[in-house]
């Protein structure tokens, strides 16, 4: 099985407590294909500028990611500037320059098209539509969105909400998107929407899965040090998405892992900056802290 996944592809300065980097790999779209290729190929839609060098992403082909569907424009790549409080659940964004990325039409190739499993990133509403309509029948739909798309393309953004099976947010998002104060509440009325579950990050208090009118919570794995948070989330999905395409299960079982995998996978990328603490990361890694993680949350 391989996963589709059409998002941003950005280079990242980031400043935190721990240090700095400046134009280090970053975009929604690389965080999750770093994660999920440890379980399945994934393949990518997105766009880059004549600026990019293509040869930071050696790691991750050597891993299976698929880079056909990436288009390279004349101008500059989409750059994201923040930094981190000691506080790392705060940060300011110092600047964003979307550049090709403002004018990005995703258009799927057509060995990409019978995808079972698609991960609709963190993009306009319209483009993730635009996406479902090149899309054959698939088997499973994640959708991730954010604040900018609830406040301002509520309609659309609930069109996708209906097509996809899966909905990943947070926990503001949540009662942001639904207008409801209780995040039980918040919950049960989004999936009246359509979604047959609900992921909801909780950042480094863990994530909360609902499905079939029950749910399952996760912590967050504790750890001493957390360097970058930055793509955790889109780590988490790709670990989450991954676990769920390489098993091709979804009952409860398979979610509840699902959940554990990913929270595994974003536990490893924050030790560090960008995906460096992915590069050399094994899968007996992996697995030795997923089963710390489970009997951490199992009695």
């Amino acid at each position: 099985m391989s996963i589709l996944v059409v998002g941003s592809i950005a280079l990242d300065t980031v400043e935190t407590a721990f240090g700095k980097v400046e134009d280090s790999l970053g975009g929604s779209a690389l965080y999750f294909s770093a994660a999920a290729s440890y379980f399945c190929p994934v393949n990518i839609v997105g766009v880059v500028g004549s600026d990019f060098d293509s040869s930071k992403l050696s790691f991750l082909k050597k891993r299976g990611v698929n880079f056909d569907g990436m288009h390279v424009e004349s101008g500059e790549t989409f750059r994201w500037g923040g930094r981190y409080h000691k506080d790392v659940n705060k940060r300011d964004t110092l600047f964003t320059f979307l550049n090709v990325f403002e004018d990005f039409q995703p258009k799927i190739p057509s060995q990409y098209q019978k995808t079972e499993f698609v991960f609709l990133a963190n993009i306009d509403p319209d483009l993730q539509l635009q996406v479902l309509d090149q899309i054959s029948k698939p088997k499973l739909v994640v959708l991730d969105t954010m604040n900018l798309w609830i406040n301002g393309k509520l309609s659309k953004l609930k069109e996708v909400i209906a097509r996809s099976d899966i909905l990943i947010v947070n926990d503001e998002e949540t009662t942001e998107l639904s207008g409801e104060s209780n995040l039980v509440l918040a919950i049960e009325k989004i999936a009246a929407w359509g979604p047959k579950a609900l992921v909801i990050k909780k950042g480094h208090h863990g994530a909360l899965l609902y499905r079939d009118g029950a749910f399952f919570f996760a912590p967050a794995y504790p750890l001493k040090k957390v360097v970058d948070p930055t793509g955790a989330g889109d780590s988490f999905a790709g670990g989450f998405l991954g676990y769920l395409a390489q098993s091709d299960n979804l009952d409860n079982r398979s979610m509840r892992n699902a959940i554990i995998y990913g929270s595994t996978i974003a536990s490893f990328v924050v030790e560090d900056f960008s995906f460096k603490r992915l590069v050399d990361l094994t899968q007996d890694q992996i697995d030795q802290r997923f089963t710390l993680f489970k009997d951490m949350v199992s009695f």
